[in-house]
């Protein structure tokens, strides 16, 4: 049974963040093989924006076809290319979309979202 490769996308603070990291950093140096990937939004809107509905399809679409190029990316999804290239951007900046050359990849097989109801 092979592996599911999947990013953690959480809402929380610089502080909350900089704890992940010092706790994978800690377990790495303690021997433990660690294998996870966060990112973090500082608040709730902007992950949702950045998630929009047409974003994830072409994570999706990324996922399951791959592209080549940002262009072809436009045509597979039957979108403008100037508001595909915007999502790649967006997606690229925030790691959850990797180009390699002009290659675009999206190595997760899931994206897990965590919201803490105790922040304001």
């Amino acid at each position: 049974m092979s592996k599911t490769h999947k990013v953690q996308v959480n809402v929380g603070s610089l502080t909350e963040m900089g704890k992940r990291f010092a706790g994978a950093w800690n377990r790495a140096a303690a021997g433990e093989q660690v294998d996870e990937t966060h990112v973090t939004f500082l608040n709730l809107q902007t992950m949702l924006d950045t998630l929009s509905p047409r974003r994830l399809e072409l994570l999706r679409h990324v996922r399951q076809h791959g592209a080549n190029n940002v262009r072809l990316l436009a045509q597979s999804l039957a979108r403008d290319y100037k508001n595909v290239h915007q999502d790649v951007a967006v997606l690229e900046t925030t790691g959850l979309l990797i180009r390699d050359g002009r290659k675009l990849s999206a190595p997760w097989d899931e994206l897990q979202a965590n919201v803490s109801l105790l922040q304001p």
